[in-house]
């Protein structure tokens, strides 16, 4: 893999006329992305699960008792389709980790509930995810990781704005 100062080197080379420091940003940020993303995809492999699984086990969890949502309100927290959400769901009921049960508030709709088992699992999986996560930023201090945190955050609420 290229080193991306020896890309910017290429492009200067080539395109002396372009201006690619955005380029080494976004580059730096999408291998930091990647990185990220395949350790945690290894802690989630050692729960059995995959990125997806363990989002909507997460979701249902996090939603305190009685850890049910409609299908729309997982949809809500999630930037997938309606179709993938059902794969999913089907997917993680089939694993025992999630019923369909009937929605009290509505004969019409059904929720996903965390099972005994899915339960168990994902709680399992955010405590060693959340281990996984605190040694991805441990390289920074914490004033370090605060300012990384307060950039972060206020370059993706402009490219909100910029929309």
């Amino acid at each position: 893999m290229y080193d991306i100062d020896e890309i910017k080197a290429q492009w200067a080379s080539q395109r002396p006329d372009l201006d690619t420091e955005p380029m080494m940003l976004i580059g730096r940020l999408i291998r930091v992305s990647a990185q990220m993303s395949q350790q945690m995809a290894a802690t989630f492999a050692q729960h059995g699960l995959s990125a997806a699984s363990f989002d909507v086990l997460a979701t249902l969890l996090r939603s305190g008792p009685p850890h049910a949502l409609s299908p729309n309100q997982l949809l809500e927290t999630m930037m997938v389709t309606s179709g993938t959400m059902t794969n999913r769901i089907d997917q993680l009921v089939k694993e025992g980790h999630v019923v369909r049960i009937k929605n009290p508030d509505d004969a019409r709709s059904v929720l996903i509930q965390l099972t005994p088992k899915g339960a168990s699992v994902i709680d399992a999986a955010v405590t060693d995810h959340v281990q996984t996560q605190r040694r991805l930023v441990a390289p920074f201090g914490a004033s370090e990781q605060e300012k990384l945190n307060e950039i972060l955050q206020a370059y993706l609420d402009r490219l909100a704005a910029a929309r």
